[in-house]
């Protein structure tokens, strides 16, 4: 393998996060404004891309209802001010004898190689890669849906969507044209909270373009199906909330297809197991979640039979005392549990919080903590005016209070990234912008 070698410069003990998620950005940032600024340790982070969004935010960037490029972070900026130091590439290998990663080449937009594969070294390595859709080997999935595990898909299916609207309004141009009477069908495999908050976004989203001229498509005519395998939506939240929200769903006119499993997808049809099929134009996947298929086995860990890592009560791979995994790329059962604890945000805020406590005793050769995990409740948000879900365990709560808690959710992460002072001054360009802004991206 032809590549160089990125070696430590000093004697400090190097920990390398792959991975800046939520929960890997906010451990490199307060790894780095704690053990890196008194030159305690090296922070390096490590991702495949240079900005960073909130990834519970991609639905409202794939309805437009929020511009990815006024709330993204840049990693070199934010590095830059907490201490820490930043590498653009993506891991496709551990060498675990040498304790190196292997990060693949960069190339440019024209294909050409500009960085060649390299090995960064490690003392201690934290790996916060995410996760990925799961088709399931659902034929045609692949090639005629639109995954949202990145603001790049996102970003790809507001185009695609407003792409829509323009052509339907050049179509009206044109006498024999009735755009007027023009359906739009979209389809979203998947009821889980990406693909409830998906639905009643773009719901939004279509009377949002009426009132920028683009009426040509009324939303009267767009169609919204919420595909879901299992007996209800929202199968992984309480039979109650799942009830409120599909009751709120059903009044913005959107349709729900439970007991329904997907077989093939085409460029115009969905086929379903028990052999009916519905035409959609634009199609969604966000049925499941897997690791990213590389990590399978990766330098011989253990990994699940959805390619995540799986750790002990202290967050190191079984295997490799020396590693650690975190957030939707881990597996961790804890003690009592049937199942491992869901790909939700705020697992992997808390094992942030819990792995910078770690670091540093595993630093100071102490024994490390277990984590534990605290259910703080699920909130899932239905556009603008509300939310549904439950809080301190069991506490149901719905309506403006629930739309409030969740807004908040988004507020404590950047409190975590850039403390209050500077998230009060976010929140303010936030409340000018809409007030001067289209509520909805037109470009």
């Amino acid at each position: 393998m032809e590549a160089y070698s990125n070696r430590k410069s000093s004697n400090l003990h190097r920990i390398v996060i792959v991975g800046g998620g939520a929960g890997g950005l906010e451990l490199a940032t307060r790894l780095g404004n704690s053990l890196g600024k008194k030159r305690k340790a090296e922070i390096i982070l490590i991702d495949a891309t240079l900005t960073h969004i909130w990834k519970p935010l991609l639905h409202e960037v794939a309805s437009g209802t929020l511009n990815s490029y006024d709330d993204e972070l840049n990693y070199f900026a934010h590095a830059n001010k907490n201490n820490f130091n930043f590498f653009l590439g993506k891991m496709v290998e551990i060498d675990r004898t040498q304790k190196n990663i292997i990060l693949e080449e960069i190339k440019s937009v024209k294909n050409e190689a500009i960085v060649p594969r390299r090995m960064v070294s490690y003392d201690t390595l934290v790996i916060a890669i995410g996760s990925t859709s799961n088709d399931f080997g659902t034929l045609g999935a692949k090639e005629n849906c639109i995954f949202l595990d990145s603001r790049q898909q996102a970003d790809r299916f507001q185009n695609e969507f407003l792409n829509l609207y323009i052509q339907a309004q050049a179509n009206e141009l044109v006498e024999s044209d009735k755009s007027k009477n023009k359906v739009l069908n979209i389809a979203i495999v998947g009821a889980g909270a990406t693909g409830v908050e998906l639905a009643a976004e773009l719901h939004h989203a279509s009377h949002q373009f009426c009132k920028y001229g683009l009426d040509s498509i009324s939303p009267e005519n767009v169609s919204i199906t919420l595909i879901e395998a299992s007996n209800r939506i929202l199968p992984g939240l309480s039979e109650k909330v799942s009830l409120s929200a599909k009751s709120e769903l059903l009044k913005m006119g959107i349709k729900i297809l439970t007991n329904s499993r997907v077989t093939k997808i085409d460029d115009s049809f969905i086929y379903f197991e028990d052999g009916q099929q519905i035409l959609a134009t634009l199609k969604v996947w966000s049925a499941g979640i897997k690791a990213p298929d590389f990590l399978k086995n990766i330098s011989g860990l253990e990994t699940n039979r959805i390619n995540q890592l799986v750790v002990r009560p202290t967050l190191q791979t079984t295997f490799d005392d020396c590693i650690f995994a975190m957030g939707d790329c881990a597996s961790f059962t804890p003690e009592g549990y049937e199942r491992a604890l869901p790909p939700r945000a705020q697992v992997a805020n808390q094992q942030a919080i819990f792995l910078e406590k770690a670091l540093k005793s595993r630093l100071a050769e102490s024994n490390l903590p277990h984590f534990t995990f605290k259910d703080k409740g699920s909130l899932v948000s239905l556009s603008q005016s509300n939310s549904v879900g439950y809080i301190l365990g069991s506490v149901n709560i719905e309506g403006l209070i629930a739309r409030m808690m969740y807004i908040s959710l988004y507020r404590f992460h950047q409190i975590a990234l850039h403390g209050f002072f500077k998230t009060s001054i976010l929140i303010l360009k936030d409340i000018i912008s809409k007030s001067s802004k289209p509520h909805l991206k037109m470009h």
